[in-house]
Order: C-alpha cells, then sequence, then structure tokens
C-alpha cells in the first residue's frame, strides 16, 4: 500500500498535520499521549482496507505547532480541532471515530457536543479520573506530576506519572543500557518517530496530563448517545489507573466493556491484532 497523503489544517491557534490513507467511510484516529499520527502506523493500513483513514498530530505536538507555544491546553479546543479534521474530510456526512487515551477524552466531548457528526466512537481507555469515586487522590497525583516537572523536570515527573498509573507502583523506565541499545537498534522512520515523542514529552507532561486529567464528562449527555458509543481497555491493563474509568463508565452507561490486545498502548505493542478488535468494535 502507498504511502499516506498528508495535508495541513489551520484551527483556532493552531497548524494540524493530517496524513489520510484508503477508502470508504471515512474513520477519524485522535492519538494520545505524544505519539501524534505516527503512534496509528502500524494499524492505520489494515483499517485502510474498509476505511478512509485520517489521524493527525494534535496542536502542540509534532508537526501541529501552536501559534502561542506558551497556550494553555483544553479538551474543548482539542474536540473542536477533530470536529473541524472531520468537516474537511467527511462534510455533513457523519463518521466513525476512534480516539486512544487523551485522544479518547478529546473524542468523548465531541460525542456530546457534536453529535451529529459521530456515527459510531470507539475510546479506548481515556482517563477521566474524574469519574472515579478515589478522583481526589488522582487530582493529587497530578499537582505532585506537576510539582516534579517544575522543580526537578521531566525525568523525574514521568517517574512520578508512571508510579501512579501502575497497579504495582513501579514504573515501566527501561534501564538506560537498554534504552540505549533499543535506541541504536532503530529503523530510520522508527527512529524519526521515537525523536518526535521524546520532544513531545515537556508539553505533554506540562500542559496535557494537568488539562486532560482534570476533564470532567457529562454523564448524562454521555447517556443520551451511548448507543453510539464503545468503550475499551486493553486486556492486560486491568488493575492500572488508565482501565478504571473505561470500566466505570461502562457500568454506569449500562454498555459492553470491550477488551483489546495488549495493554494501554496496544495498538503498538499488538498491531495486527489491534486492529482486527477495532473493526469489530467498529462494525459491531
Amino acid at each position: 500500500m502507498t504511502g499516506p497523503t498528508t495535508g495541513s489544517l489551520r484551527v483556532n491557534g493552531a497548524t494540524l498535520h493530517y496524513e489520510v490513507r484508503g477508502r470508504g467511510p471515512l474513520l477519524l484516529l485522535i492519538p494520545g499521549g505524544s505519539g501524534g499520527a505516527a503512534s496509528f502506523d502500524g494499524i492505520a493500513d489494515a483499517l485502510a482496507t474498509a476505511y478512509t483513514v485520517a489521524t493527525y498530530d494534535p496542536r502542540g505536538m509534532s508537526r501541529s505547532p501552536l501559534d502561542d507555544p506558551e497556550a494553555e491546553q483544553r479538551v474543548a479546543e482539542h474536540a473542536d480541532d477533530a470536529f473541524r479534521m472531520l468537516e474537511l474530510l467527511s462534510p455533513g456526512e457523519p463518521a466513525r471515530v476512534f480516539g486512544a487515551s487523551s485522544g479518547a477524552i478529546a473524542a468523548l466531548h465531541l460525542l456530546v457536543t457534536r453529535p451529529e457528526r459521530v456515527a459510531r466512537l470507539v475510546a479506548h481507555e481515556p482517563p477521566v479520573v474524574e469519574v472515579l469515586p478515589d478522583a481526589p487522590e488522582h487530582r493529587a497525583l497530578v499537582a505532585r506530576v506537576e510539582e516534579t516537572f517544575r522543580t526537578q523536570g521531566l525525568g523525574p515527573a514521568m517517574a512520578v506519572f508512571a508510579a501512579g498509573l501502575k497497579k504495582d507502583g513501579g514504573t515501566t523506565a527501561p534501564e538506560p543500557e537498554k534504552a540505549e541499545k533499543a535506541e541504536i537498534e532503530l529503523p530510520p522512520q522508527a527512529a524519526a518517530r521515537a525523536e518526535r515523542t521524546m520532544a513531545d514529552l515537556p508539553y505533554f507532561v506540562g500542559r496535557i496530563v494537568p488539562g486532560f486529567m482534570s476533564y470532567a464528562p457529562d454523564l448524562h449527555r454521555l447517556q443520551a448517545v451511548s448507543d453510539r458509543l464503545v468503550l475499551a481497555c486493553g486486556q492486560d491493563s486491568r488493575g492500572e489507573l488508565p482501565y478504571r474509568p473505561a470500566a466505570f463508565l461502562a457500568d454506569r452507561l449500562g454498555t459492553e466493556l470491550l477488551h483489546f490486545p495488549g495493554g494501554h498502548t496496544g495498538s503498538t505493542t499488538h498491531p495486527a491484532e489491534y486492529a482486527e478488535a477495532l473493526k469489530k468494535a467498529l462494525s459491531a
């Protein structure tokens, strides 16, 4: 399959880099974390056999620069960016949407504010921790991450954040020699992706984490559109923080919770199986 067609879209306060491949009804993929559109490279071609697959670098990440690099990041604005992508690529026609992690939070807001534009949404592990009974603990975690980032820098802040997400309180940071070995062995395209991801981490920790993990979805409005919402988690994520809000929402809304291969980043670690699971979820 040939590579994607790329373009840029001006939105309020930013210019979005986007990629389109395949044919068929539109499927918009909204990335999370600091991976950008490249985080879906492993699944996009498989999905493009059934859909016109579009994805993009969220504002402020990778190839989507902000007009004001210091601008505060809000879920509503990121959701509006997704809406503008739909208006560009599927004008007047409801589209399928997939969001991962913080991208799933933006997708949830898109669904409740522009329900006429979404035919079906699959939200994979949206960390909407404000819905949880122990939400104050997670607010405290975000505050610790912010303070650590301000006083000690990126590495210690990422360690605090990773420990807060894990069920056992451990981190997943690789040992330095292993990380160095992995970097040496990366092929050029993957190395470029990894470099962009690393460059985006300060923005992710400093702007996205506090802006998105303080977001509280409107449960009444979600209930009204729950027939179009599919909540999913990684089968290896049980007990970890990103798993819990999706499970809570599925129970609260009375919908099934799907389990995809792998963990929070299953689309990267298990791309073929993940793409198949996503296809089934979108067509069910």
